[in-house]
């Protein structure tokens, strides 16, 4: 039997309150992390992505007593990620909770920190996280702080996997936000080039989206705008991808 799939929904912080972006810049605030951890804890989710988006430009790394307080309230596989720099960063992480650390800027400036971080912490505990932005049909990383960069995302994906990332995590910077529907096509083509799991978020509308991800090979479906403004739960999902055929753990 297949693996399930897995609907994973994606938290944002901008220090310490929850946030949504639209295309990785129009913001609303959404309160407290805490409360938004105990109510996804409350659905039964598959696993909970915190990320803290200003980290890095702020030359920080996530809160450790933010994870600490997340992670108590949680009773499902935690990722964190925000401002993780080196190998003591990601430990503390661990330390205060999290099961898996999303790394995205600190690998683009120093790849070699995935194999150091796979060799200390296991490979399971690492994710590879990239933003990828489409540009005239062609897919690049995205990065804020290497605004230069001409980095094809299948090629940075590959690379990713191939220096032991455990997981690699999707983010579509065009879509963000905008629960206009997915990529279908490129979550295929990247979740078919490596042979690691593939988180893939970016644009979820709702069921239906999830019933065409899960019929590619992306593993699991992080989603976030769709939970927060619309009536729309991870179970509703879930069950759509049930009925479709797909197989999810539904209790």
């Amino acid at each position: 039997m297949s693996l399930k799939k897995r609907i994973v929904p994606l938290v944002l912080l901008d220090g310490f309150s929850v946030v949504k972006t639209k295309q990785f810049k129009e913001r609303r605030n959404l309160g407290n992390p805490i409360t938004v951890a105990r109510t996804y804890n409350s659905r039964n989710v598959d696993e909970l992505i915190i990320l803290d988006i200003d980290a890095s430009a702020q030359s920080r790394a996530i809160d450790l007593l933010t994870i600490r307080d997340i992670a108590t309230e949680c009773f499902m596989p935690l990722t964190v990620g925000g401002g993780l720099r080196d190998l003591n960063d990601i430990g503390d992480a661990l330390k205060f909770g999290a099961d898996k650390v999303a790394l995205n800027t600190a690998i683009l400036n120093s790849p070699k920190l995935i194999r150091e971080a796979a060799e200390t912490f296991g490979s399971q505990a690492i994710v590879a996280s990239i933003d990828v932005i489409e540009t005239e049909g062609q897919y690049f990383v995205y990065s804020s702080k290497f605004p230069d960069l001409q980095l094809l995302a299948c090629d940075w994906a590959q690379r990713c996997a191939q220096m032991g990332a455990g997981e690699l995590l999707i983010n579509m910077t065009n879509l963000d936000g905008t629960m206009n529907g997915a990529d279908i096509s490129f979550a295929s083509v990247i979740s078919e080039l490596v042979s690691i799991p593939v988180i893939y978020a970016g644009g979820i509308s709702g069921a239906k989206d999830c019933c065409a991800l899960g019929r590619t090979s992306v593993t699991a479906i992080g989603a976030a705008a769709v939970f927060h403004f619309t009536s729309t739960t991870p179970l509703d999902c879930k069950t759509a991808m049930d009925a479709a055929g797909i197989n999810v753990r539904l209790i």
